[in-house]
């Protein structure tokens, strides 16, 4: 069965940068679908930030962080990243990757989220 566990997060000062990681097993669960990195600040709805093919050759950012944050993968480690640069402190929430259908970046079409990691980012 696949898992998703992310890493990274932490406690920084606006303008930092944080490299996020999404370490995957059990690749074969998720064959078809793209992984991709989502957020959720308190009170807020989750937010779609971006999404990356298997291959790593398709990428898709939100408007809301192109320029700030990049998504990447390592295929020989079956390990997605997030970095993420020139934070601000609205950035500041737990961060999700799961795996999404292409094409399909509302979070409410899926169920499966992990425990996330926690970023903070003071003013």
């Amino acid at each position: 069965q696949g898992r998703l566990v992310e890493s990274g997060g932490g406690a920084v000062q606006a303008g930092a940068s944080l490299r996020l990681s999404c370490e995957i097993s059990g690749e074969r669960t998720f064959t078809g679908y793209e992984l991709g990195w989502f957020r959720q600040a308190t009170g807020k709805d989750r937010e779609f930030l971006a999404a990356i093919s298997w291959d790593g050759e398709n990428v898709h950012s939100a408007d809301s962080v192109k320029g700030r944050f990049s998504i990447s993968k390592d295929v020989g480690r079956s390990t997605v990243y997030l970095q993420m640069d020139s934070l601000k402190p609205e950035d500041t929430a737990v961060y999700y990757c799961a795996p999404v259908h292409p094409g399909d970046y509302d979070p409410g079409s899926y169920a499966y989220w992990g425990q996330g990691t926690q970023v903070t980012v003071a003013s």
